[in-house]
C-alpha cells in the first residue's frame, strides 16, 4: 500500500491515522486517551501541518509535502532539532514532543509538537487599531533580533550549520533547487545567480537563521501584543543573519512578487514599513545593514525558488488545499524583482 494513501477514510491527505496510531502508542506509551483524529491546518504552502487530538490533548504534526520534495528541503529532523534547542529561550517556540524518521509510518519523516493556541495575523483586519498593528510588527522585529542574539553554542546548535562560505553555498544550493523544479532552465535565473555570485558581500556576524521569517510565520497571543510561537523552521541554519532581514523586507514589500504569499499590511493602518522594520532591527541589533540590497535581491531569488517548487507540485496534482495556481507567475515575478534589485547596485 502507498504509505501516503490513507487506509482510513477519515484520514486527511498525507496522514494514515492507523499507522500513526501504532507509532504513537509505541513512541508515547500511555499518552493517548482516545482515538486519534486529525485535520490539515490551512495556510501552509510547503510542509503540511495537522491538528491532532485524542479528544482530550492536542498536538501539531508536521510532515513534508506530498511529491517533488527538493534535495535538502523539508528536513523534519532539522526543524525538530532547532525547536528543541530554542524551547525555553527568549524566542518562543512550540514544545517538541517526538520525531519519527521511519518512512514506513507516513511515507516521510515527521514530528509532533505541542499545539499552540495562537493567532496568525494573516489579514490586516485582525489588528483592531493602528497601535495594535504597529506593535505586532515591532514584536516581529524584536523577536528576530532576539533570535540572532542567541549564541548557538549556548543552546547546543554549534554544529547546526557551516558559517564559513555560507552565502556562496546558499546561492549554489538555491540554484540547484531551481533547476530541480524547472528542468528547462531559465535565462533570467542564470543571470541572477551570476550577479549574486559576483557581488557576494562579507558576512559580519554568524547567528541562528530562521530562513523564512515573516508576519505569517509567527503566532500571537490574543490582542497581538506578544508572540506566542515562531513556526516553520524548515530552512533554519547557522549563517548570516542579514539573510533573514532581506527576506523579511521582501515579504513585506508591496510587489507582485510577494502578493501570492503575503497579504498587504498597509502602513496607513499602522503596520511598520519594510524600511522601518530594517531601521528598528539595525538599531536594536547593532548590525551594519549597508549590504542589505544584496540580501534583498537574494531574498527575491529565494522566494522564486520556493514558488518554483510549489508550482511544480501543483502541476503534478500533489498540493493540498487551494490557491496554488498563482505560484508559476509568482516564480517569474520574484525572479524579475531579483534581477531588478541587482541592477540598482
Amino acid at each position: 500500500m502507498d504509505p501516503q494513501r490513507a487506509a482510513d477514510p477519515a484520514s486527511p491527505p498525507g496522514l494514515d491515522l492507523a499507522r500513526l496510531t501504532g507509532w504513537f502508542d509505541r513512541e508515547l506509551p500511555g499518552r493517548r486517551g482516545g482515538e486519534l483524529w486529525a485535520e490539515v491546518v490551512a495556510g501552509g504552502r510547503s510542509n503540511l501541518t495537522y491538528r491532532l487530538t485524542d479528544g482530550t490533548s492536542r498536538w501539531a504534526l508536521r510532515r513534508p509535502p506530498m511529491g517533488h520534495v527538493l534535495p535538502t528541503a523539508h528536513d523534519m529532523a532539522r526543524e525538530y532539532t532547532v525547536i528543541s534547542a530554542l524551547h525555553g529561550s527568549p524566542v518562543p517556540v512550540p514544545e517538541p514532543v517526538a520525531l519519527c524518521t521511519d518512512r514506513a509510518v507516513l511515507g516521510e519523516p515527521f514530528y509532533l509538537m505541542s499545539f499552540v493556541d495562537g493567532i496568525v495575523l494573516d489579514e490586516p483586519g485582525k489588528a483592531a487599531d493602528p497601535a495594535t498593528a504597529r506593535h505586532s510588527t515591532e514584536a516581529l522585529v524584536d523577536t528576530l533580533v532576539a533570535l540572532h542574539d542567541i549564541d548557538p553554542h549556548q543552546v547546543g546548535l554549534e554544529a547546526f550549520g557551516r558559517p564559513e562560505g555560507f552565502l556562496q553555498r546558499q546561492v549554489s544550493r538555491w540554484h540547484k533547487q531551481f533547476q530541480a523544479s524547472v528542468a528547462e532552465g531559465n535565462d533570467t535565473e542564470a543571470g541572477v545567480v551570476a550577479a549574486l555570485t559576483d557581488r557576494l558581500p562579507d558576512s559580519t556576524r554568524t547567528g541562528i537563521v530562521h530562513g523564512d521569517y515573516r508576519l505569517t510565520n509567527v503566532m500571537f497571543e490574543p490582542g497581538f501584543q506578544r508572540i506566542a510561537a515562531v513556526v516553520d523552521w524548515e530552512m533554519a541554519t547557522l549563517g548570516d543573519p542579514l539573510t533573514d532581514v532581506g527576506l523579511l523586507y521582501v515579504y513585506h514589500e508591496r510587489s507582485r512578487a510577494a502578493a501570492g504569499v503575503m497579504p498587504d499590511f498597509p502602513v496607513a493602518q499602522g503596520f511598520l514599513s519594510p524600511e522601518a522594520m530594517v531601521r528598528r532591527y539595525a538599531e536594536a541589533s547593532g548590525l551594519d545593514v549597508a549590504a542589505l540590497d544584496w540580501h534583498i535581491a537574494f531574498g527575491y531569488f529565494k522566494l522564486s525558488v520556493i514558488a518554483a517548487g510549489i508550482a511544480a507540485r501543483y502541476q503534478q496534482g500533489l498540493t493540498v488545499g487551494e490557491g496554488f495556481e498563482v505560484f508559476g507567475a509568482l516564480r517569474d515575478d520574484a525572479l524579475s524583482a531579483a534581477a531588478g534589485k541587482l541592477r540598482e547596485f
